[in-house]
């Protein structure tokens, strides 16, 4: 078995497929950043397999997936996490992370923590 089968999350960018594999879901997020500030490029997560207790019950709120995390993490929801999630919907990474700003911007969330969430 690969370490790729293996690892939780697997990012990729399909323009230099350049491939990250990581168990820590808040790496994914320190990928994209880093690879999107040298090549203007996104990355897809191939794998995402974040460890929840249940389903998240909401389709495409950000807010609502936050929430329902939150009774999962101490210190506030990994960034990482909520791109898993959001990823299972159809966004990329730049896109989940353009909406929290979004969303963070106008109070409807916050960082207890560096590159953790909570909603208000």
């Amino acid at each position: 078995m690969s370490s790729q089968d293996q690892a939780q999350y697997v990012a990729v960018c399909p323009e230099c497929d350049v491939t990250r594999q990581t168990d820590a879901p808040n790496e994914i997020v320190e990928f994209y950043r880093r690879h999107y500030r040298v090549t203007g490029h996104d990355v897809e997560l191939e794998r995402a397999k974040p460890d929840l207790n249940g389903e998240i019950e909401t389709e495409n709120d950000l807010k609502d997936v936050v929430r329902q995390l939150e009774e999962q993490y101490e210190n506030g929801v990994p960034i990482g996490v909520v791109a898993a999630v959001m990823s299972e919907r159809g966004k990329s990474v730049k896109q989940t992370l353009d909406e929290i700003h979004e969303i963070r911007m106008s109070g409807g969330l916050y960082e207890p923590q560096d590159d953790h969430l909570g909603a208000f």
